[in-house]
């Protein structure tokens, strides 16, 4: 994997994507755990959108090593380190838990439903909004501890 695209590091370029896609994977799951009518029409897009936030986590987060090792010692991009190195216990199990929240909606809404699929929906639409609800959260802290380590006394630089 490359450490720089265009001259520009890739964690600078990767964090993005999750940036975006967390934030829209945990509000997804919330919307399709609550509302039925969204989970039959925008389900599969949030299964693929924790897929593509939980598939970009360990890119971000390899990427921002590699980062982390051409800078000085800073105990800002330390602690924004030790965050995002957790942000994958939280973006995989929310792709698992709306992949579960599909699977079992799909069996509920067959014609003879399996015994457990309603129970299984309930249970797995209270585990999606609060992976959801947890993964916003802490994409937030991971995202304020970077923008931290980048622009904390960014303002004490002289001005040109």
């Amino acid at each position: 994997m490359p450490e720089f695209v265009n001259g520009l590091p890739l964690h600078a370029l990767i964090v993005h994507l999750v940036v975006v896609m967390v934030p829209l994977s945990a509000l997804g799951a919330v919307v399709i755990a609550v509302w039925p009518a969204a989970r039959a029409r925008f389900g599969w897009l949030v299964v693929a959108g924790a897929a593509v936030a939980a598939a970009a986590t360990p890119v971000a987060t390899n990427s921002g090593k590699k980062l982390e090792r051409r800078l000085p010692e800073n105990e800002l991009i330390n602690a924004h380190e030790r965050l995002g190195d957790l942000m994958i216990y939280f973006t995989l199990p929310l792709f698992v838990v709306v992949l579960a929240l599909m699977l079992a909606h799909r069996a509920a809404t067959q014609v003879e439903p399996a015994s457990w699929s309603r129970v299984a929906v309930i249970a797995a639409a209270v585990l999606a909004v609060g992976f959801g609800v947890a993964s916003g959260v802490h994409a937030y802290r991971v995202g304020d501890a970077g923008s931290r380590a980048v622009w904390d006394g960014f303002d004490k630089l002289p001005v040109r």
